[in-house]
């Protein structure tokens, strides 16, 4: 690669301008002798061999100027920049008549929330009520963003997010139900089904009349979904596959006639010829066959949906069932999980409204002391933080969806984000709940408990939130990587790429210097935003050296360093909350809404909050302390894992 020849390279780029040699002389020459260990770490991590016949190293090649050229904040904000383009101005997506719509639609499905489903007795009978069931399919509840055309109401992301917020304020049982339903079990159809597929299975999904699962997860295969163990066979005659295996933990797995099932296909390498194990996703009918299912499974929450295990025995599935391509099931998989996530978090920030309104309503009417106990710093600070965890949640998912209806191709970071984000917080203001209502909010009644118990799947289901973090951090780092690739090219041709050397090499000496480099939120956000602003700017450029130095710490061995991971994408969730508040706030100022100073006291003490945090945890990341931190960690949890418990001795003694 030639890399033995980079320092007399770099010396003829740094020659090219007087402008270049100032910076040379201010410390930009050790920048730059640095920029070799920059791409040799960039191509560790990456770890692509460029061997392959022309076609396929062409398209590497465009998939990484794709990456190059970005848009989405989250990938650039690993490489120490700011991309405004999906995040500001706050995304206002939906015409006129689409408005309306929703306008018409909001009413009627929250009074049929207030008056109709009963979420204490569907929690109690272990299951949504019949004529529960049959309201919400009247009201088309089972096919919200299934075309029109096809029997449903063809709603876009954003105007779908609001609905699910409505259902997520009642009652979490009737919204995994729903969820489980639309938002994964038929979302395969509607983003891969061919036309063919659409027509014959659509209309009666979004009608109601079948209900769908999403049949991924297996005894041994959790988080690791590549796992599985079900395997499909084809047939010699190549007209069907021969299905066997069994699912577990299914949402809707007891009531479903149609399931999107993957299994393990053996396919033709194209390289070597042999016979390889992939996952191909399927649309498998009850009335096929050899499907049953077990018992409703006993749950801590969101008892009203139907949890179940799915068996598949010797069931006949025409090859015309295939959703996507033969061995593409993982990437149908993943797609339809990022495809859902947005709507986890608008349904929680449904959720975190309606807790919080119980808080709020205790908090100005229970009296102690002489005083009604909202008075008081302890209870102020909890409904303020309350209220700012539940508007970054609801900026997140509307942020989001908005992208999405916007034709962005690139969100998946951010939805990522916004589940785990979403999930946390709901808990946290939940939580906080109760303590306020103190042993009023511990009580059945209350409907409080309830809700926590809903809650505790979250963290877990669709992506546990340990491994999403993980997904976070290292999308960002693969990112930051592929950056740091093309300056290793460009070291191959100085002369061609002056402009880019010469710009990283003054943006490494500023950093070293202490000194801005010219990343500004100035002229986007609102003026009286600018302190916060410059904070989140801060915080990206510190971000940016921190990921960029892991990159040449630890090259491709990142992947195994979760201790740091961890606390990549901690600061990354801090950062992406920090910049979603700043857009919505400053839409707010622009437009002089009623609600713009408190949106702007949320704003701030966020930002400064998020600040703080993210700095720490960078000082962490870079400190000598950490490793040793990291070290004991590791030791301690070898030590509990092989004594099968608490290793301390009782400090009675017995």
């Amino acid at each position: 690669m030639l890399l033995s020849k980079a320092p007399a390279l770099c010396g003829s780029a740094l020659r090219l301008s007087s402008a270049t040699a100032r910076i040379q002389a201010k410390g930009g020459a050790a920048a730059l002798q640095n920029a070799r260990l920059y791409a040799q770490a960039a191509e560790a991590v990456l770890d692509k061999s460029e061997v392959g016949s022309g076609a396929a190293v062409k398209a590497r090649a465009e998939k990484k100027a794709a990456a190059a050229e970005s848009k989405s904040f989250a990938v650039n904000m690993f490489k120490g920049q700011i991309s405004t383009a999906q995040v500001f101005p706050f995304p206002s997506v939906m015409n006129e008549e689409q408005t309306q719509f929703l306008q018409e639609l909001v009413p009627p499905v929250a009074k049929f929330f207030d008056e109709v489903n009963d979420p204490a007795k569907n929690d109690v009978l272990e299951k949504v009520e019949d004529h529960t069931m049959e309201g919400l399919k009247e009201m088309g509840a089972f096919g919200l963003q299934v075309p029109a055309d096809l029997g449903g109401l063809g709603l876009t992301n954003t105007q779908y997010a609001r609905l699910v917020e409505i259902v997520g304020s009642h009652d979490l049982g009737v919204g995994i139900t729903l969820g489980a339903h639309q938002s994964i079990g038929f979302k395969g159809i509607l983003l891969f089904g061919n036309p063919q597929q659409k027509e014959k299975y659509l209309p009666k999904l979004a009608s109601g009349e079948n209900i769908a699962a999403f049949c991924l997860t297996e005894p041994a295969s959790g988080s690791d979904a590549a796992s599985i163990k079900t395997a499909a066979v084809q047939s010699e005659c190549g007209q069907y596959f021969t299905l066997n295996g069994g699912k577990i933990w299914i949402s809707n797995g007891g009531l479903a006639e149609i399931f999107t099932v993957f299994a393990k296909t053996p396919v033709k390498d194209e390289k070597t010829g042999e016979m390889k194990d992939k996952i191909t996703a399927f649309i498998v009918e009850r009335s096929f066959g050899g499907v049953t299912h077990g018992p409703p499974e006993k749950k801590m929450g969101i008892k009203a949906s139907n949890t179940a295990e799915v068996y598949f025995e010797n069931v006949r599935v025409p090859a015309d069932c295939v959703l996507g391509e033969v061995g593409g099931g993982f990437k149908v998989a993943m797609n339809i999980l990022n495809n859902g996530r947005f709507g986890m978090a608008a349904a929680l920030a449904g959720t975190m409204k309606g807790v919080m309104t119980k808080a709020v309503d205790h908090a100005a009417n229970r009296t102690q002391f002489g005083s009604k106990i909202h008075t008081y710093g302890a209870i102020q600070e909890k409904v303020a933080q309350m209220a700012m965890l539940h508007y970054v949640t609801e900026s997140m998912a509307y942020m989001v969806s908005g992208n999405m209806d916007s034709g962005a191709s690139e969100f998946q970071i951010e939805a990522a984000i916004s589940k785990i984000f979403a999930s946390e917080a709901a808990w946290t203001v939940t939580d906080e709940c109760i303590q306020i209502m103190g042993g009023m909010g511990f009580m059945k009644d209350t409907g409080v408990e309830r809700v926590m118990r809903d809650l505790r799947i979250f963290r877990i289901f669709e992506g546990t939130n340990d491994i999403l973090r993980l997904f976070v951090a290292l999308n960002g780092f693969q990112n930051a990587g592929n950056h740091l690739k093309a300056l290793q090219k460009a070291l191959k041709n100085p002369l061609g790429n002056a402009g880019l050397l010469v710009g990283e090499v003054s943006k490494r000496a500023k950093r070293k210097a202490g000194l801005s480099t010219g990343l500004t939120l100035q002229g986007t956000i609102h003026p009286d935003l600018a302190q916060s602003g410059d904070l989140a700017v801060k915080a990206v450029e510190e971000f940016g050296v921190t990921v960029e130095n892991l990159l040449l710490k630890h090259g491709k061995k990142i992947i195994n360093e979760q201790f740091v991971l961890k606390r990549v994408a901690d600061s990354a969730i801090d950062l992406y909350a920090m910049v979603v508040v700043l857009s919505r706030a400053s839409r707010s100022l622009s437009q002089q809404m009623p609600t713009a100073q408190h949106e702007k006291m949320l704003c701030e003490t966020w930002c400064t909050e998020a600040h703080d945090r993210i700095m720490q945890n960078l000082r962490h990341l870079r400190s000598s302390s950490s490793r040793q931190t990291f070290k004991n960690m590791r030791e301690i949890s070898a030590a509990v894992v092989e004594n099968g418990g608490i290793v301390a001795p009782h400090p009675l003694g017995f």
